[in-house]
């Protein structure tokens, strides 16, 4: 069974995880169709984390024109590309180098260093984007944690409050996991023509009801970020708190 549930926020329920990955993923290839259509070439980023390993391994057994689609990444830990952590590495274990064909992938360069990672990621989205003539990004996928983060914006930080045109990307220190990273911010996250979240595990119920319909304060929940225009797909158990 598959359900739309229109709550006003563009929310889809299914039975379990693995149905809301099909269903984001039947969506994610609707939009990147659309947009291959429209313009010959299409622009996706993905995230990383548990939720999504399912939707990677259905975009492996799909038949579509891979090479016409830009692949870049939401955020990324600054490891190598072959530590168990880096979210390059999940999508090309269970996606990228298991496909008939590829996207054109645009990989945070983590062995730079965070902060050279950050500007040189930024150049490529800024090249890529002056190269086609086209400001934003087609489709953005993202996750949200148990603490309502959603890229690698995490509650408190300052970064959530800036819209500065000039800086996209940008990398932060996460006490939390004393780990730096490199992410999109909310600029581009809220530019996207298409923002798809998958979110799922009854880990994520406090914080998904607080993010649909708490009161707006990205800086407390940043999955908040594009809130209103995001399409969410969720499974049972990550919507337990939300009222029907």
């Amino acid at each position: 069974m598959i359900a739309y549930w229109d709550d006003g926020m563009n929310l889809h329920l299914f039975p379990d995880a693995p149905a809301a990955a099909q269903g984001c993923a039947a969506r994610v290839l609707e939009l990147l169709a659309a947009a291959v259509k429209e313009h010959g070439s299409a622009t996706l980023a993905i995230s990383g984390g548990t939720s999504p390993k399912l939707m990677f391994g259905i975009f492996a057994r799909t038949s579509f024109a891979w090479e016409r689609v830009h692949l870049f990444f939401v955020d990324e830990r600054v490891v190598p590309p072959t530590d168990p952590q880096s979210n390059y590495k999940l999508a090309n274990d269970t996606w990228l180098s298991l496909g008939a064909s590829s996207p054109h992938v645009h990989r945070v360069q983590t062995e730079l260093g965070a902060e050279e990672a950050a500007r040189d990621y930024q150049a490529e989205l800024l090249r890529h984007f002056e190269q086609t003539g086209r400001k934003a990004l087609d489709v953005i996928h993202r996750g949200m944690g148990p603490d309502s983060h959603t890229a690698s914006l995490f509650p408190g930080e300052p970064l959530i409050k800036n819209r500065d045109a000039q800086m996209l990307v940008k990398n932060v220190w996460v006490e939390k996991m004393k780990q730096w990273r490199v992410t999109l911010l909310p600029g581009v996250l809220e530019a996207a023509r298409h923002t798809v979240v998958l979110a799922t595990g009854a880990d994520k119920a406090d914080a998904l009801a607080a993010t649909l319909h708490g009161p707006y304060d990205p800086s407390a929940h940043p999955a908040q970020i594009a809130r209103d225009t995001a399409e969410w797909f969720v499974d049972q158990t990550a919507a337990a708190e939300i009222s029907t």
